[in-house]
Order: structure tokens, then C-alpha cells, then sequence
């Protein structure tokens, strides 16, 4: 059974458990013997499941159970034995002598029958209030409101009673301080600082780190060169973020917020070599608005993250923005101020970078304007014309907070690029569905095929979310034939299935040539769980999304040096997905759920991790600089899923948080 579902299991029987428990208990005080002893035979193998999903959930993961093993299971097994021992008996001679009374509705039957209820519902609260991880302070506090609750239930001697709520108070008491002792600001990995930077075989080369140059370096003299590579051009581009109305194909006016008037913004295009200048302008963008370059490796100072590396650029201001562009692929801009409700609002654009195919290609950005899904400014179908035998490069950028799925039916092709980089033997692809992560990118590559005698409909149609045609292919000339064993365009894409890019394409045959693999020597060691509690967030309290148990600004920065190779193990147990992406850096995947991929390579930006999912990455740190660790649905980090990684020594003039 997947994780995800375990997940789910266990909340079931968690629900169950208390609710049986509970049940009996009032039962019995109502004087319901035989329902009571119903329930409590009910609410015995519950929690015995109950016991059994968490051991399921264990060996998943510790992540996935530490609460339940730490807290909600010893609290349910004691009081859950005192209520078998004390109250089943009783309860079960009341169930043959219903006419007797006094004997199930007595404290001796309905307060162990309760307690156990409420410790139940207290291990059912940790995991859904409070989540990972389990604290000293979560717990004292789980066991004072149970006991509290215990108390109020059973009415004992009045001294009995005195001494134990002021037991319980104290215990209440220190979990509460407890929860305010302050957290540590910074998490090292395991690490002390690495004062060599190795080359891709992992060896040694004298190279000094960051910071041991001199003294600190300010992320503000982080920045991009002011000329091109030999042979490259200055590209200069002027964007400017003011309020307007959009008409999209169909003739729905929306208002949005734009770079130059129209959302999405201009195109960005360069070849490696060139440096791309970009003139940032606010017009009347009153929260402020800067550049990110999604997914590009620019120089720390250039990432346009406000209050980090910049601030955010107010309205009547400028900021210019300078990078080399030192790898192709296909990118994608946006702000990072008030990013979650900017984005939506239309403030991206593309960023790609050549050489661009000898044949048709296309860019198509995919957006939700207004409750529709738009492909570039089209809420309606594209359709292109291509000559038939013409190659073509089909770029799918999601600006979306959540996941798209995209078939292209009418004709085979390949997965030639994930998130700008290329796959290593990408195989022929038909009747297969492609899950695009928030903030992804894949690059499809086909021939135009042929359509038959006479016919002018599209022999090959992009969908999204197997419903919405995006584009459509249409030959420019008649032919014979189409394209033996392809799927026809207009085929219901529903049932196809998804395709496992951890499988697909072909592995390296020689290991060597990668730069360093899971069974290399990690310098630093993260974990990030994934998950929703309480929390402050900006100082304000918040049903937050969290790492680690904690929310932006309170997640401790992650330390590393210049040359560190970085490992990092993605959790998610909760149940919404997570685009995870770490600015500045191209993380490899080492493994997913325990398995290493066994098709090509995958350097990825930005990745899905979903319900239950333990996503294992790596990096080498070789881009100084102060940086954004987010999950990518710009609504879960507005509400703390976001946290820096910063290199020692890198320091910063700005007031360190930042606009969700």
C-alpha cells in the first residue's frame, strides 16, 4: 500500500477509534448498556488498527509517525487498557442485566470509557493541529488537556481533585514554556564550512571559500557582468509592471497585472553568450514588484527575492538586472513580491534561451486568468499551421500554482527537455499523459505529420487536463496518409496513463561521468518535512503550511560553503502536493520513495512532492549567495512554506524576509 493511502488509513481509523470510544462512553452514562458494550467491542480492534497503521506508517518512515509513536499511541494504550480492564467488565454484566441499576452508568464504566475517547481525540488533534515534529512541549500539553478534560469528567474527594489539577496545571504549565524557548536560526546539515571546492570526479582542488577572502561579501556585489561572453550581444529589454486590462482570444476582458501592458509579459529570448539586460520598471504596482528568472542560475544579486537580495521596486522606481546567459533551455520570469496574488494576476513572462529549432517552435505558457485556463493570452485553441516533415519544438511552461496534465495526441514524439535541461536518450512517447509541476517546464519534439486525402482538421492536438485543447497542428498541404500507430487527435485522453520521467529515457552507462552520485560523500544533509500546523507566521498565529513543524520566518536557515555537496530529503506528509524549488541551483535526483531512477539523468529546478512522497536530491554549492527554498504553489509559501539557504559569509543590507 502507498504512503499516501497509509496516510489515510490511519486517520480513518483514528476517527473510528474515538468515535467508538467516545460512543461508549455516553452510551453508558444514558444508561445504554448493550449499545455501550456495542461500541466498546467496536472500539477495541479499532485501536488495535490503529496500532497497526502507525507500525505501517513507521516503516515508511519515521517522518511519517513520530507523533503517533511518540504521543497519540502511549496515551491511547494506557487508558484504553485501564478502560478494558475497569469498565469491560462492568459493562458487560450491565448489557445482560439491563433492568439492574447503577451498574453502566457508573464512574468506574463511563470515566475510563471517556478518557480513553479523549485521549483519542488528543492524538487525532496532535496530528492534524500540530503535526512534525513531536515536541516535549506538544506533549506535556496533550497530556494536561487530557487530563484536564479526565478531571473535569470524574468528580473525586475534593483533596484528590486539589492535587491533581494543580498536577496538571504545572504539567501545562511547562509545555507552554517550553513552546516559547527560542529556536535555532540556522540549520548546518552536519556541516562546519569546506574550504575546498572539488571538480566533478570529487577530488580536492585548492580553492578558497566564500567569506575566507577577506571578511564577509554583501549579496548586493553578487551581480551580474557588464559585457557579453566573446560573441555574444547585449539583449536590452525594458519591462514595465503597471495595472491593465487584458483581452483575451475569446474577447473576455480581464483585469490583471502586466509587464508592458499584456500578460503574459514580452518574450525574452538570447543565445548563450549574450547578456541580457533587463530595465525593471513599476509603473502603479503598489505592493512593489521585482524579477525572478525561474529556474536560471543567475548571480545571487540578480534574483530579484525582495528583502533578501533586493528590495522591492515601489512604484516610480527602477531596478536593472544583469546576466550572462550561460545555458539554453526554457525559463520563465515572474515577481517574487507578493509573488502568490502577482503571479495570478499576469505579472510572468518566458525566458528562452538558444539555439532555437531549425523548424516551428513554439512557447506555450499555461495560466488560469479569471477561472479559465490560458495558453500564452488564448483562452481559446491556437492553432498552427506546419508543413508536414517539419520538425517541432513544443515548450510548456506551468505558471500555475498546481500541477497540469498534457497529452498530445495525433502523433509520436519525444520528451526531448525537463525544467531546461536535456534527457539523455529520450524514447518515442504516444498515449501517455505528462504531469507538469507548478513552475516546471518540458520541451516535446515531433515531425509534423501528414494528414489524409482532403482534410483540413488538425492531425495533432495539445491537451491540458485531458479536456481543454491548447493547440492545435494542422498540416499546410494535403497528404495521404497520417502517422501509422499514433494516437488520433481527437481521442479521449482520460484513461492514458502518466508517465514516469524516473523511468524514462536512458541511464549513463559510464557512472564517472556524472558529478557525483548517491553513494558520494555529502558535506551537508538536510531534511525538510513537509506538513500544515500551527504556527507563526510573520509574527501572526496561523493554520500555517510548515517544514519541520515551524513557518517562514521561523524555519532556520539552511548553512552551507562554497563547494559543498548538499543532499536533501523532501518529505510530505500532508495531503496537498508540493512543487518544490530551491533558487540558484539544479538539484539531481538520487532517488524517490526509496528507488534511484533508472532512466536518463533528472536535473531538475522544481519537483512534485505528493502525499506520502520522500523525495531525495542533491547539489554541489558553486552559486554564492543568499537564496529562496520554497514550495512552488506561491500560496502555501505565502502561509510559511519557505525558508533561505544561505552560503557563510554571504551577508545582506536588506531587512531578511520577504513578500510572500
Amino acid at each position: 500500500m502507498a504512503t499516501d493511502q497509509l496516510m489515510a488509513l490511519d486517520l480513518l481509523a483514528a476517527v473510528v477509534t474515538t468515535a467508538a470510544w467516545l460512543g461508549a462512553g455516553v452510551a453508558a452514562a444514558l444508561r445504554r448498556p448493550r449499545l455501550a458494550l456495542s461500541l466498546f467491542a467496536a472500539a477495541v480492534p479499532a485501536s488495535l488498527a490503529r496500532v497497526g497503521s502507525v507500525f505501517a506508517l513507521s516503516r515508511a518512515g519515521w517522518w511519517f509517525a513520530q507523533e503517533k509513536v511518540t504521543v497519540a499511541l502511549p496515551l491511547l494504550l494506557v487508558t484504553g487498557l485501564v478502560a478494558t480492564v475497569l469498565a469491560g467488565p462492568r459493562l458487560a454484566l450491565a448489557a445482560r442485566r439491563p433492568s439492574e441499576p447503577g451498574s453502566a452508568e457508573s464512574p468506574a464504566v463511563v470515566v475510563p470509557l471517556l478518557s480513553t475517547g479523549y485521549a483519542a481525540a488528543a492524538g487525532l488533534v496532535v496530528t492534524l493541529v500540530f503535526g512534525y515534529p513531536a515536541t516535549w512541549s506538544m506533549a506535556l500539553i496533550t497530556v494536561a488537556i487530557v487530563a484536564t478534560a479526565v478531571l473535569v469528567t470524574w468528580r473525586p474527594a475534593s483533596v484528590w481533585r486539589r492535587t491533581a489539577t494543580a498536577a496538571t496545571t504545572v504539567t501545562g504549565l511547562i509545555g507552554a514554556g517550553l513552546a516559547f524557548l527560542p529556536a535555532e536560526a540556522t540549520d548546518t546539515g552536519g556541516g562546519m564550512g569546506h574550504p575546498a571546492i572539488r571538480d566533478t570526479h570529487g577530488e580536492h582542488e585548492g580553492h578558497e571559500g566564500l567569506g575566507e577572502r577577506g571578511g564577509p561579501v554583501a549579496v548586493t556585489s553578487l551581480r551580474g557582468p557588464a559585457a557579453p561572453a566573446p560573441g555574444g550581444t547585449i539583449r536590452r529589454y525594458t519591462l514595465t509592471a503597471r495595472t491593465a486590462t487584458i483581452t483575451l482570444s475569446s474577447g473576455q476582458r480581464v483585469a490583471a497585472w502586466t509587464f508592458n501592458g499584456q500578460a503574459p509579459g514580452p518574450p525574452i529570448t538570447a543565445a548563450v553568450g549574450d547578456l541580457v539586460e533587463v530595465r525593471l520598471r513599476n509603473a502603479d504596482i503598489g505592493p512593489g514588484v521585482t524579477l525572478h528568472w525561474h529556474g536560471y542560475d543567475v548571480p545571487s544579486g540578480e534574483d530579484g527575492v525582495p528583502g533578501l537580495t533586493q528590495e522591492a521596486t515601489l512604484p516610480g522606481r527602477e531596478f536593472v538586472y544583469r546576466f550572462l546567459a550561460d545555458r539554453t533551455g526554457t525559463y520563465w520570469y515572474h515577481t517574487h513580491e507578493v509573488s502568490d496574488r502577482g503571479v495570478r494576476m499576469g505579472l510572468y513572462g518566458t525566458l528562452v534561451v538558444g539555439p532555437r529549432s531549425t523548424g516551428v517552435d513554439v512557447t506555450v505558457p499555461v495560466h488560469t486568468f479569471a477561472g479559465r485556463l490560458v495558453f500564452g493570452d488564448h483562452d481559446q485553441p491556437i492553432d498552427q499551421r506546419v508543413a508536414p516533415g517539419t520538425p517541432v519544438r513544443l515548450r510548456l511552461i506551468n505558471t500555475d500554482n498546481t500541477p497540469h496534465r498534457f497529452t498530445l495526441g495525433g502523433t509520436p514524439y519525444r520528451l526531448v527537455s525537463v525544467d531546461g535541461t536535456d534527457l539523455n536518450g529520450p524514447g518515442e512517447l504516444d498515449r501517455v499523459g505528462l504531469r507538469l509541476p507548478a513552475g516546471g517546464r518540458y520541451d516535446l519534439s515531433f515531425t509534423m505529420p501528414p494528414a489524409p486525402a482532403g482534410s483540413s482538421a488538425p492531425v495533432a492536438v495539445l491537451k491540458a487536463d485531458d479536456r481543454t485543447a491548447a493547440v492545435r497542428f494542422t498540416p499546410t498541404m494535403e497528404s495521404t496518409s497520417i502517422a501509422p500507430g499514433a494516437a488520433r487527435s481527437d481521442e479521449d485522453t482520460s484513461g492514458w496513463p502518466e508517465l514516469d520521467l524516473t523511468r524514462y529515457g536512458t541511464a549513463v552507462a559510464n557512472g564517472d561521468a556524472m558529478p557525483f552520485s548517491a553513494a558520494s560523500r555529502f558535506d551537508r544533509r538536510f531534511t525538510l518535512v513537509l506538513d500544515r500546523g500551527l504556527a507563526l507566521v510573520g509574527g501572526r498565529p496561523m493554520y500555517a503550511h510548515t517544514v519541520n513543524g515551524r513557518a517562514f520566518p521561523s524555519i532556520p536557515t539552511q548553512m552551507v560553503s562554497t563547494g559543498d555537496l548538499v543532499r536533501m530529503t523532501v518529505v510530505n506528509r500532508g495531503r496537498e502536493t508540493h512543487p518544490w524549488h530551491l533558487h540558484g541551483h539544479r538539484v539531481l535526483v538520487l532517488a524517490r520513495d526509496g528507488r534511484a531512477p533508472s532512466g536518463s539523468p533528472l536535473w531538475l529546478d522544481t519537483f512534485d512532492v505528493r502525499p506520502g512522497e520522500v523525495w531525495e536530491v542533491a547539489f554541489r554549492a558553486t552559486n554564492p549567495g543568499l537564496w529562496m527554498n520554497h514550495c512552488h504553489n506561491l500560496s502555501h509559501a505565502d502561509q510559511g512554506m519557505a525558508l533561505h539557504l544561505a552560503y557563510e559569509g554571504v551577508t545582506t543590507p536588506f531587512h531578511g524576509t520577504h513578500g510572500g
